[in-house]
């Protein structure tokens, strides 16, 4: 038996352990995620797997994966491929538990003609908009169908003809027969089958008639001897028609379990929201890196580690609460802290002259890769007469606390010399600076023992010839409001400047064999991802995952963070 002293609480694993010790499951503790494959995962939902493969692993129980695949029209193997590399992304193995509510028809089917000869399910002629109508409002009761009074076996029959295709698509449904008056809007005669004629993408045109969620779902999960039903805080109110579907059928009946979803800055959490985004043309796709999806953040340059990390941060709770963006973007800072090789990489280049130094000379400089670790080692970099800095590295009229080059000012070039500049050369045209003059120390080579002097500033450079031309993504948030979920029109707040790309990038020639999901620091600006997707040999494309800017660590520091 798991030992439960060594395990850190929270209300679910609470629940868990009452049950141990009352052995209600036994010793077992067998969970599930069970997604819909009607599109692409998010972050809200790496939290779900998290918890629930967790909740399993620190019992040495099971999780299964199960598709609640009951409605065709918005389904596809797209998505169910995607869900399945998401989740080995994230580091989980449901083994041979791999499981599909299509897989359970036959018994569902079975276990609603069980209901309608126990008198607890009616075909119903009512429209749509006829049974929202009657369903009444959270102040007023709802009103019976006219059909609710019909005969097991005029129900049996019309359920039959239902399966076999006789009716047109929303001709009739089969409801629970519970309670009209019911304060729970849930429990008033809910729809458990509608019909639709349209193909599934595993069991074909074999059925015409479907199983609502609220009805597959807990059936499925004691076919598969669930023990505890993991699942987001909306369900709460569904916990009653799930309890009362399992103990009328005298099935095995799992424990529901509710946590509070996610609900995160800047970040729309709806999978039909999310596909308005991308049929609109909002986004390039449902990776696309500015999307809140797992394959969006896989797509950025986020690790799974980062994104575990900050589910577990999170934690699990009952209440809905609202998780600052920042936080995740710290996780994400962390993970690549020690993990990633720091290098040079111009964004906007200004070309630099020095003077002084000799035309034709190369010279090959000693850097390390990360001076926080040691282990990732050195390269080199090449130093010549003509090297690119920042462009908002030089101003000609800097104020008083600009530490970067201006002129008459020196700076040190990272890893080479001390520089000063002595000149500006513009266009004659535009009066655009296009040039630097400058000079440099050659007794102020970097790592000199001890530096002959030292200046304020430090700027990251390349040199012009040996560098490599890439092009560079800039991701800012995709809403302009933190709570976009705030506003009816979703389109209303998407960011116009959310990603910026820049194609004259200089970056170090080391970066021209970047591997195809490469990440590195560059200096100065941020954790950069050489995207698989652009991958072009000695032509990288990187998206920035994240800027060097820690807020949340600034808020923790300050006693400002939860």
């Amino acid at each position: 038996m798991t030992d439960l002293n060594n395990m850190p609480a929270n209300f679910i694993k609470n629940i868990i352990n009452e049950h141990q010790k009352s052995g209600r499951f036994g010793d077992r503790v067998h969970t599930r995620f069970p997604p819909e494959p009607n599109g692409y995962l998010h972050i809200g939902h790496a939290k779900s797997i998290c918890i629930n493969f967790g909740i399993a692993a620190d019992y040495a129980g099971l999780c299964n994966l199960r598709f609640d695949d009951t409605n065709p029209v918005k389904e596809d193997v797209e998505y169910v491929e995607s869900i399945m590399a998401d989740v080995r992304w994230l580091g989980f193995d449901w083994q041979e538990r791999l499981f599909y509510a299509s897989d359970y028809f036959e018994e569902l089917y079975g276990y609603a003609i069980r209901l309608i000869e126990r008198g607890k399910a009616y075909v119903c002629d009512l429209s749509a908009d006829e049974i929202r109508d009657y369903r009444g409002t959270l102040t007023a009761p709802g009103r019976e169908s006219p059909y609710r009074d019909r005969s097991v076996a005029e129900n049996l029959d019309l359920f039959r003809q239902m399966r076999d295709g006789v009716f047109q698509d929303g001709a009739r449904v089969l409801r629970a027969k519970i309670d009209m008056a019911s304060p729970n809007l849930n429990m008033r005669d809910p729809v458990l089958y509608r019909i639709q004629h349209a193909a599934h993408h595993r069991t074909g045109d074999k059925w015409c008639i479907y199983p609502m969620y609220d009805y597959a779902h807990p059936l499925s999960d004691s076919l598969e001897r669930i023990t505890h039903s993991i699942c987001t805080l909306e369900f709460e109110d569904h916990r009653p028609l799930y309890d009362w579907l399992l103990d009328e059928l005298g099935v095995h009946h799992p424990q529901q379990i509710e946590f509070a979803r996610l609900n995160l800055s800047y970040t729309i959490m709806s999978k039909r929201k999310l596909r308005l985004l991308v049929e609109g043309g909002y986004v390039s796709g449902w990776d696309d890196p500015r999307m809140p999806t797992i394959s969006g953040l896989r797509r950025r340059g986020y690790t799974a580690e980062a994104v575990k990390d900050f589910c577990e941060r999170i934690g699990v709770a009952k209440a809905n609460s609202f998780v600052d963006i920042a936080m995740l973007e710290h996780c994400i800072r962390e993970d690549l802290f020690l993990k990633a090789p720091r290098v040079m990489a111009v964004l906007r280049p200004l070309r630099v002259v020095i003077e002084n130094y000799p035309e034709d000379a190369v010279e090959m400089l000693d850097a390390e890769y990360n001076g926080e670790n040691q282990a990732l080692g050195t390269r080199q970099v090449p130093f010549a007469r003509v090297v690119y800095i920042e462009r908002d590295d030089f101003m000609e009229e800097p104020p008083k606390k600009f530490f970067r080059l201006a002129p008459g000012r020196e700076v040190r070039l990272k890893h080479a010399y001390i520089i000063k500049c002595e000149r500006v050369v513009k266009d004659e045209a535009t009066g655009e600076i296009i040039e630097l003059r400058c000079t440099y120390d050659p007794d102020t080579k970097s790592g000199a023992s001890p530096d002959v002097r030292k200046v304020k500033g430090t700027l990251h450079w390349v040199a012009a010839e040996h560098g490599v031309k890439a092009e560079v993504r800039l991701y800012d948030h995709l809403f302009l409001k933190e709570n976009p979920e705030e506003d009816d029109d979703l389109t209303a707040n998407v960011n116009p400047h959310s990603v910026s790309v820049i194609t004259d990038c200089i970056v170090e020639p080391v970066l021209a064999g970047a591997a195809k999901g490469a990440r590195y620091q560059f200096l100065r600006h941020g954790y950069f991802y050489a995207d698989p997707a652009e991958y072009q040999p000695g032509a990288p494309v990187f998206n920035r995952i994240v800027s060097l800017k820690d807020s949340w660590s600034k808020m923790q520091k300050s006693g400002g963070g939860k």
